[in-house]
Parts: structure tokens; sequence; C-alpha cells
């Protein structure tokens, strides 16, 4: 799907669907949010959400004390309703309408975090676009989650096809870049009470290629 498909796909979604009625509704985020205390970082730590628009992910992440938190996400319209349900508070954090493969960050992360763009790259060179530019962006020893649908999950999501991954594919494709640190399989109901199998695997920016 080129690019200004791919756009108006999800600018769409997110002006004729409620929030409560997209399948990756998540009121409390647990897996990521589990994730990301669990990695310790400073309450300044510089934390980017791909493809967060809409989540309730950094809000939440506000509310804990992070001061430093980047949304990004290809859809201006899915921005615009989180910045409207935060009112005052959506000034505190950094917000970026851009589709991943065209992200040209102007600063280097601690944790980077994906439930939501990732497995949308079906293509080989989407996706060694994509670990190029998280490569370049983390920080040495910096943090990335990804969470994908399972091999056991769906194989497309708002009706576009999807790449499912295992957590050995995504180790094997990461690897020159990223170690693998933990793995996770949760399950997730959707709210018309589905159940989507996802692969969460979390990783450490090595030293190998910087």
């Amino acid at each position: 799907m080129e690019e200004i498909t791919r756009f108006q796909h999800w600018e769409n979604i997110y002006s004729t669907k409620e929030l409560h009625e997209v399948g990756w509704y998540q009121r409390v985020p647990v897996t990521s949010l589990e994730m990301i205390k669990d990695l310790n970082l400073p309450k300044s730590a510089n934390i980017i959400d791909i493809g967060g628009g809409d989540s309730f992910l950094a809000p939440i992440l506000l509310s804990e004390g992070y001061t430093n938190i980047t949304v990004l996400d290809l859809s201006a319209k899915a921005i615009e309703r989180a910045k409207h349900r935060l009112g005052d508070d959506a000034t505190k954090i950094e917000w970026i309408v851009s589709d991943i493969l065209a992200f040209k960050p102007n600063k280097k992360y601690d944790c980077w975090h994906d439930r939501a763009a990732f497995h949308f790259l079906t293509k080989k060179d989407e996706i060694e676009k994509y670990v190029s530019i998280s490569a370049e962006t983390i920080k040495s020893n910096g943090q990335m989650i990804i969470g994908t649908f399972s091999l056991l999950g769906p194989k497309e999501c708002s009706n576009l096809p999807i790449k499912q991954y295992s957590k050995e594919l995504l180790k094997e494709l990461f690897k020159n870049n990223f170690d693998l640190k933990e793995f996770h399989n949760p399950i997730h109901t959707t709210p018309s009470g589905f159940k989507q199998h996802f692969t969460f695997c979390g990783f450490e920016r090595n030293t190998n290629t910087l």
C-alpha cells in the first residue's frame, strides 16, 4: 500500500469509528506498561510510542510522572482525537504526524515502543527500513518494545494484511542491532470479544554497529 493510500485509510478509520469500536482498543495497555516499568527508566527518559495516535499509553505514562513522551502516528485525525481527550495535558506530549518509514528524528530515544505499526509493514524493503530507522534512533543500550500479532494471531487488521511474528522471527530480524531481553505472548480481547494472540519482545540496543 502506498503512503498516501495508507494515510487515507487511517484517516478514514479515525474519522468514522469511535475509540471503543476499533479492535486494538485497550483502556489499560497492561503488557506495554509492565514492560516499560520493568526497565526502571528515569522519569526523564525519552520515550516514543510508534503508531500510538489515540491510544491510552502516553497519557498513562504522563500521569505516572514521565516527562519526555513522544507519540508518532500516520493519522493526523488520531492525534487530533488524542489531544482533544487530553485537554491541556496534550501540550506535555510531543506529537508527530508521520509515516514511520519517513520519520527523521531530531533526537535519540531511551525507549521505543510499538504495538501498532510494525506488523503492517509486509514488504521486505519496508521492514528493512524500519529496522534501520529504529537502530539509528535508539540510544546505545536503549530499549525497544515491539508488539505484533503472533503466528496464532490474525492475518489482517482493519482490512489490511499484516505480517505475523514469533519471538524467534523478531530476534532474527533485529539481531544485528538489538539483543533480545524478554518476550511475552499475551492475548488481547477486542471490544467485540475476539481473542487476538500477540508476540511482545523487549530488546536492548547493542553497540556492535554504532
